[in-house]
């Protein structure tokens, strides 16, 4: 029972687990999104229109994933397009300080336990939204000797995120852009 145990996590560890989103680039999430009437986001009232709150939420975890998988591959040009300019410099620091240590990422995104919007607001004409994450990620940093820095690649992590969403009210663009995150 430990050995069969113990192969399993391996294999999902090498494998990960199918959560529905693989293969889905950064546009779905713009695309979901851009249906969303942007009246429903920003009504005084404190309740969001339900289908408006379903759709922002689908497209959401759609780009929790994008962005988490392509930041720990080091592939923010995929990404760039759902980064304000703020976070794409903050994660591209993060990305050239692990590349100048030789570090290397590896990352298994399992799956999102949760998404809950926790605040949405009107400032000025840009709409934000703020998404609480929690998901299931494998996760470790090596050094350039294979030597794990930091993780673990068999142990599967809860991970709870606040980000932070914003969309120009008055713009025909339907880019919503990530312009907050913390842990």
């Amino acid at each position: 029972a430990m050995i069969a145990g113990f192969i399993f996590l391996r294999l999902r560890g090498i494998l990960g687990k199918r959560t529905g989103f693989e293969g889905k680039s950064a546009p779905q999430f713009q695309e979901v999104l851009k249906n969303i009437n942007s009246e429903n986001l920003t009504k005084k009232k404190e309740n969001l229109d339900e289908k408006a709150k379903k759709d922002f939420l689908n497209g959401a975890q759609i780009a929790y994933e994008t962005i988490v998988t392509s930041f720990s591959k080091g592939k923010l040009k995929d990404i760039k397009s759902l980064l304000d300019i703020k976070v794409y410099e903050q994660f591209n620091t993060a990305l050239d300080e692990r590349k100048s240590k030789n570090y290397s990422s590896e990352t298994t995104f399992i799956g999102i336990n949760s998404a809950k919007i926790k605040h949405h607001q009107q400032n000025k004409n840009m709409l934000e939204v703020t998404v609480e994450f929690v998901s299931e990620i494998i996760s470790c940093i090596k050094d350039k000797e294979n030597k794990i820095i930091s993780g673990d690649p068999e142990k599967v992590k809860k991970v709870n995120d606040v980000w932070k969403f914003s969309k120009d009210s008055r713009s025909a663009n339907p880019n919503w852009l990530l312009i907050d995150t913390q842990a």
